[in-house]
């Protein structure tokens, strides 16, 4: 069975950073993409950034610079690394796979507030 745990996140102040992991279990992890997604309140669930099996990343215009994306396939784990959080990433975040389409874990959220 397909499963994502999320965690590490939190509340933060403005500035700050977070670590983010995602543990998936269920599939072959290394074959495939492993992607990050955020919903803010009010809002739809939007992509932050992505990672191939081969290992090259892309990240969301509005979190470059700020945010790393990163796997780690012998612990079947997916990383988040936040830095210069501002208000605007607070969310609840999710792991993902494109292959996977139908399969969400619970989110962790993040908060980012003075």
């Amino acid at each position: 069975q397909v499963q994502f745990v999320e965690s590490g996140g939190g509340q933060v102040q403005p500035g700050g950073s977070l670590r983010l992991s995602c543990a998936a279990s269920g599939f072959t992890f290394r074959s495939y993409t492993m992607s990050w997604y955020r919903q803010a309140p009010g809002k739809e669930r939007e992509l932050v950034a992505f990672i191939t099996s081969g290992g090259s990343t892309l990240n969301a215009n509005s979190v470059k610079g700020r945010f790393t994306i990163s796997r780690d396939n012998a612990k079947n784990t997916v990383y988040l690394q936040m830095r210069y959080l501002k208000p605007e990433d607070t969310a609840v975040y999710y792991c993902h796979t494109p292959a996977k389409q139908d399969y969400w874990g619970q989110g962790t959220q993040v908060t980012v507030s003075s």
